[in-house]
């Protein structure tokens, strides 16, 4: 019997079709890929067969008789995570403030629902229900995932691909009959990939059906078809053999264009010679080690790549020089030539000079702004509401780096309306759009479609021919690394163990 059977389905959302006719059999033994490029419905179509987001036209039907939550779980992204821990998580710096991470619920509490309100002085004072959740069933899907060693760490130290690796976990707990994932490899590090791919290997055998979005690159081995979506439509639905054989599509977006990135020009702040200077710095919430005496110096202008697996410390460092961290105040170093140990430059200087994506970011930004008030936030270093009026010039540049990252036509949507990919490089734009003499790029590509990763590597190539314009780029792919980049920097458990200069 089929499992699921999807006919002729269209879905609206917020006044606009995203999917148009979609006949779609899900049959058992099978797990599906679904690709496409950024906007295509990916997500949508996982929303709509867990029964997430209503059909517009056409009729979706189920082998069984069960409710929906008691069979199918849709592992939620990192930009949905705060729905998942709203209890206990408050803003987006807070995994970097010691005394919010001791206060904060354990992975463990996390994954078996025992999370107690935020701001919960008393323990005893707040009487939670024993957890559904079984320990043999926790031990068991928390090896899978190699988490075990993180249970009774509190959640919000956890790096990006941990805090993945929690969620698909959270779901397995539920013991779905079908899994859906939302891009799951973004983020994860070479271990976590093959962790997450050897657990979903584990679940097909054990009779879970997995249907998954993700990137034409990372499709693992447990799948055994493909569907690819383009505009709402479905372009191609093939073996996963067949699908591999062929030549993947592209129609490049073309360079960007010269005329327009000479409004970026030269940053107007470059009255320096040292972008940043480390000193020893180190970072530690209660007795855990997070950074371990970094030294590390940056000229005006250079081009770093910054690396290092999960949880080695990398957002942590970044979270020091971009002034998201309250332990800056007990280490010692220098940016922009200026001390920064509780003197010299006030934190909105810093940032006014930074320009900043990050998956924290992207995770607690809100969603109920447009695009242009997204982008235009960058100047203020607001998260999307800020209340000064803009000039002409400002306005002018909001426009001038949504057209050149290809986000112009979603201008006047809001961010909620978006999908993840267009998310992200409308968070692109913000960090971009002040023209600052630091660009720091955290895994600014999670979430992008091959295309677009390729022209935005480019964007970056062309404004980072400045020789007055310092780049610190973060990524777990060396084919998302910029070609102007010419310097590297690994961490591991907190320490630098390799630098090329």
């Amino acid at each position: 019997m089929t499992a699921i059977i999807i006919q002729d389905v269209s879905v609206r959302k917020y006044e606009t079709t995203v999917l148009t006719n979609i006949s779609w059999n899900i049959e058992p033994g099978e797990n599906w890929a679904i690709t496409g490029p950024n906007g295509a419905g990916k997500t949508i179509l996982l929303d709509i067969i867990a029964g997430k987001w209503p059909v517009w036209k056409g009729k979706i039907k189920y082998a069984w008789d069960q409710p929906l939550r008691e069979m199918i779980e849709l592992v939620s992204n990192d930009y949905s995570f705060n729905r998942i821990v709203s209890a206990g998580a408050e803003y987006y710096q807070q995994r970097f403030h010691a005394y919010e991470a001791e206060r904060a619920p354990t992975l463990r509490a996390v994954l078996t629902d025992q999370l107690k309100p935020v701001g919960t002085i008393n323990e005893n004072s707040v009487k939670l229900p024993p957890s559904k959740v079984d320990q043999d069933n926790l031990d068991k899907i928390s090896k899978l995932l190699s988490l075990t060693h993180l249970l009774d760490h509190p959640f919000v130290t956890l790096s990006n691909g941990e805090t993945r690796r929690m969620l698909i976990a959270k779901s397995l707990l539920k013991n779905p009959r079908i899994l859906l994932l939302d891009n799951a490899f973004s983020g994860l590090d070479v271990h976590s990939r093959e962790v997450l791919r050897n657990a979903l290997d584990t679940l097909s055998l054990s009779g879970v059906t997995i249907i998954m979005a993700t990137t034409a690159t990372e499709i693992p081995p447990c799948i055994t078809n493909v569907l690819e979506l383009n505009a709402g439509h479905i372009e191609r639905i093939s073996a996963v053999r067949e699908f591999k054989k062929q030549a993947i599509g592209s129609h490049h977006l073309p360079k960007p264009d010269p005329a327009k990135l000479l409004h970026f020009g030269q940053p107007v702040f470059t009255n320096f010679e040292n972008t940043l200077d480390l000193r020893n710095i180190t970072v530690r919430y209660g007795n855990e080690q997070i950074l371990n005496g970094i030294n590390w110096k940056i000229r005006k202008g250079e081009k770093w790549a910054l690396s290092g697996a999960n949880g080695s410390g990398k957002s942590t460092l970044l979270s020091i020089i971009t002034a998201d961290n309250p332990q800056r105040f007990a280490n010692d170093f220098d940016l922009f030539d200026k001390k920064r140990g509780g003197t010299g430059a006030s934190i909105w200087d810093i940032k006014q000079q930074i320009g900043h994506v990050s998956p924290e970011l992207h995770l607690y930004f809100p969603r109920n702004t447009t695009v242009f008030k997204t982008i235009a936030s960058g100047f203020f270093d607001a998260t999307g509401v800020f209340f000064k009026k803009l000039t002409d010039i400002q306005t002018e540049r909001v426009h001038e780096v949504a057209e050149l990252l290809h986000v112009h036509e979603l201008i006047e949507k809001d961010f909620s309306q978006l999908s993840k990919g267009q998310q992200r490089l409308v968070l692109l734009a913000r960090a971009l759009v002040k023209n600052p003499p630091l660009l720091i790029l955290d895994e600014p590509c999670q979430g992008l479609d091959t295309e677009a990763i390729e022209y935005f590597k480019s964007v970056v190539d062309a404004i980072c021919e400045s020789p007055e314009r310092t780049l610190i780029y973060v990524s777990h792919y060396l084919n998302e690394i910029p070609g102007c980049v010419t310097r590297f920097i690994k961490l591991e458990a907190g320490k630098v163990v390799e630098k090329i200069e």
